[in-house]
């Protein structure tokens, strides 16, 4: 061999270290967003349908009608919103039973569970338990409801970009006499009283879920108000991170977890844009998030606005990468949209709404 050939079997002997010799492998693909893009209506009718699919909502939680009046929904009821979905190539992944989702005692259809009285919430709780054995029948895989006795509480609106205006927030002005009554009809609800009808709730309807296979999603209170001292006489318990996450453990199941407002959340926070990642990481990795409305604010705990996804002081980007990272795999719906003079029922906020989420979960899909 002369020393030609000896440099160039050298060089190959290096280079075979280094190199592979057989195909590239494959970069390892990021994990996918499983999370879609979805809405709720009321009523859900055909035309709704319609402005969804044209949005490219995917999922939706529907609000069917007890058309036989018997406090629950039939099957009939549960089938007839359901194919109503189907034609229009929606997908019905949840519901919400109605009664529950109150906004404020004193207008709600059946305040029996929220006042604690027996043997009516007995009854009201059937009929929960009744629709949830009904759903699963149908094929509704969720049900998301309401435990508020004060209900969403607001001050007013504040002006925003483009002659919209946000509602508003701010627990000072609330507390100006005259402003809200002293109680509601509920009276002085305690923390320990509102624990004692969430348990008793939950020990009912949990168990039924579990059998049915139905995740129940509850919704936190909206607004955080002082503790112990409360607002209007009720100590709103579920209106913390802490106060979440004691409700979250009452059951032990895979069904029983949170319609996760992250504007209702980030309004518990002293620093939303800080503090909000780590709640989501931490209801998100314990598989408790069945739900989540995607909406910002702009302020803090007692004092905020409710804006526009992407003016807010949550970085809504981030914030869809750790639902992507916790693995959420539920929809991702706008919620509590600006308004104006133009777009009373807020269909041009909503639509801005749903190309912005649609947009960041094709983006954060691209994420590693």
């Amino acid at each position: 061999m002369n020393r030609r050939q000896l440099l160039s079997a050298a060089a190959s002997a290096a280079a075979s270290q280094i190199l592979p010799t057989g195909p590239m492998p494959l970069a390892a693909a990021p994990a996918r967003a499983t999370m879609k893009l979805g809405c709720q209506s009321a009523p859900t009718s055909d035309q709704r349908l319609r402005f969804f699919a044209r949005h490219g909502v995917q999922g939706i939680c529907g609000y069917p009608e007890d058309s036989q009046k018997q406090g629950f929904f039939s099957l009939d009821d549960l089938s007839r919103i359901k194919e109503r979905c189907e034609q229009n190539k929606i997908s019905l992944d949840c519901i919400e039973p109605g009664f529950l989702a109150s906004t404020h005692i004193d207008r709600t259809a059946r305040p029996a569970i929220m006042l604690g009285q027996s043997p009516q919430r007995d009854r009201d709780i059937e009929a929960l338990q009744n629709t949830i054995r009904n759903c699963a029948k149908v094929g509704i895989p969720s049900i998301k409801y309401n435990m508020s006795i004060l209900g969403v509480l607001r001050t007013g609106r504040t002006p925003g970009r483009g002659g919209s205006s946000y509602s508003t927030w701010n627990l000072k002005e609330a507390k100006a006499p005259g402003k809200f009554p002293a109680e509601t009809r509920a009276g002085r609800v305690t923390a320990d009283v509102y624990w004692e009808r969430i348990t008793y709730f939950l020990e009912r309807v949990i168990p039924v879920a579990n059998e049915n296979k139905i995740r129940m999603a509850c919704h936190p209170h909206d607004p955080g108000v002082p503790p112990i001292e409360g607002f209007e006489g009720v100590d709103a318990v579920l209106g913390t991170p802490d106060g979440l996450k004691k409700f979250v453990s009452i059951q032990e199941s895979l069904y029983h977890g949170l319609n996760f407002c992250q504007g209702t959340v980030s309004e518990m926070l002293e620093n939303p844009g800080q503090e909000i990642y780590d709640v989501i990481r931490y209801f998100g990795s314990r598989k408790k998030i069945f739900n989540v409305h995607f909406r910002n604010i702009r302020g803090h705990r007692n004092d905020f606005q409710e804006v526009y996804p992407d003016e807010g002081d949550v970085d809504f980007v981030k914030a869809m990468l750790v639902y992507k990272e916790v693995g959420y795999p539920y929809l991702m719906m706008p919620d509590h949209v600006p308004v104006n003079a133009d777009d009373k029922t807020g269909d041009q906020a909503f639509a801005f709404a749903y190309g912005y989420i649609r947009a960041l979960i094709q983006a954060v899909d691209h994420m590693s």
